[in-house]
């Protein structure tokens, strides 16, 4: 099943983060994304602040669905997304869920 398709899971302190090996699986069906240390994130580009602000309420929407939250930056007409499980301390499989359905936001928005 595809990563757009699954729902984000509670998940138990103490579970252990995603490997490398696992992150790097992941990544694949979100080839936009960029790998940290501890996170993926993202920076999208808009026409100017009002469709800036109109991603990131769509965002929080599926963020508060999902019962699980990006930290959203935004500047003018620019928007960077970080994922990361703060609960364990790493990346789970629930960031790489909510960065496709993050990304699925911005088809779904073209003309």
């Amino acid at each position: 099943m595809k990563l757009a398709e699954q729902a984000c899971k509670p998940l138990q302190a103490g579970t252990a983060p995603l490997s490398h090996k696992e992150t790097e699986e992941l990544l694949r069906e979100i080839p936009q994304w960029s790998l940290s240390e501890k996170s993926i994130q993202r920076e999208y580009r808009f026409k100017d602040f009002r469709q800036a602000m109109d991603f990131v309420n769509n965002v929080a929407s599926v963020a508060n669905d999902q019962d699980h939250h990006p930290d959203i930056l935004v500047s003018y007409n620019k928007v960077r997304l970080i994922l990361s499980t703060h609960k364990i301390g790493g990346l789970s499989l629930n960031d790489f869920i909510m960065a496709a359905k993050i990304d699925l936001l911005t088809v779904q928005r073209r003309p």
